[in-house]
């Protein structure tokens, strides 16, 4: 066949690999910063709220962010904070995406994202008698409120702000949102693939489930996280083509 018939030919369509994105959240140390990104993490999280062990200054956060290549997103977590803290962090700590995590409404955090320029994630802290309903109007709500809202982060609630290391009932997400959101709560090594296959999130993100104690993470607990995650990937994808050959 020459190169006239090859041009001819039509392109063959090639089908990429399901990939659920993951986030490395509450880094406070140079070395787990590098462990994330050395296990292949897509995100990792810095706490900006003083009551956590994980808390982390705005200069802190900078000397850490500093390290993180391209392409890996930096997510900087405020609970109940003002515009011009928010504003303060950004100039020290030039983060990608904001996550809120307090009871700021939709009219705030769209007022916030809106002054620092940034995309941002609201935690929804799922309830026992929470319902799928529940879910699909919160995301409608934020997503009519600002432009800059790129998705929930579903949580445990919990009387306290911050990840509880506690699962939720992931039967409560409807499928049709599930492919956009965060999935969070209580996931660990044993969990990973086990939720991602039952849920089939958009993205997964773990803090105390890769911890070697309360605010210091173990290399090897994100390396054995981000492996668990890729299997429920490669068993989707299988799924997936069984499903498109039959």
């Amino acid at each position: 066949m020459g190169p006239a018939a090859e041009r001819d030919q039509p392109a063959t369509l090639v089908l990429s690999m399901h990939r659920t994105r993951i986030k490395i959240c509450g880094l406070t140390r140079l070395d787990d910063v590098r462990a994330a990104v050395a296990a292949g993490a897509d995100a990792l999280g810095f706490v900006f709220y003083p009551p956590s062990p994980r808390y982390v200054t705005a200069s802190q956060a900078g000397a850490l962010m500093a390290a993180v290549p391209p392409f890996v997103s930096t997510v900087a977590l405020f609970v109940n904070a003002g515009v011009d803290e928010v504003l303060a962090v950004a100039a020290a700590a030039p983060f990608s995406q904001l996550q809120f995590h307090g009871d700021e409404t939709a009219q705030q955090c769209a007022a916030i994202a809106a002054a620092v320029g940034r995309p941002f994630l609201r935690v929804f802290r799922v309830k026992p008698d929470t319902s799928a309903a529940d879910l699909l109007e919160y995301e409608h709500q934020y997503r009519s409120a600002s432009p800059l809202f790129s998705g929930l982060l579903l949580d445990t609630f919990v009387d306290a702000y911050g990840g509880a290391g506690k699962a939720f009932d992931w039967s409560l997400i409807p499928k049709e949102l599930a492919p956009r959101v965060v999935l969070s709560g209580g996931l660990s090594v044993h969990s990973a693939t086990d939720a991602v296959v039952r849920v089939r999130p958009y993205a997964v993100d773990i803090s105390s489930g890769v911890e070697e104690r309360k605010g210091i993470k173990d290399a090897r607990k994100i390396a054995a996280f981000v492996c668990a995650v890729r299997a429920a990937d490669t068993t989707i994808e299988s799924e997936n083509t069984h499903e498109r050959r039959t």
